[in-house]
């Protein structure tokens, strides 16, 4: 791939992201952020907006399941 390449940052619905060249269609499962750059300019914005590595259904389970135990120490 050449390094002058465009890129736009693409994330699916388990808040997962992934570099994707500008002209090649959007994989089915995943949506566009609004990012495009160059390779290291995207990969800097994951970097920056991608703090959790966690899927969003993992974090969403662990914090149900720690909301009952908040509870209980009130």
């Amino acid at each position: 791939m050449q390094d002058d390449a465009e890129f736009q940052v693409l994330v699916n619905d388990e808040g997962q992201y992934s570099l994707w060249p500008v002209a090649n269609e959007v994989p089915a499962g995943w949506r566009a952020d609004g990012f495009r750059g160059g390779r290291q300019e995207c990969m800097d914005h994951v970097d920056e907006v991608w703090t959790d590595m966690r899927p969003l259904s993992l974090q969403r389970q662990m914090a149900a399941d720690a909301e009952p135990a908040a509870a209980r120490r009130e």
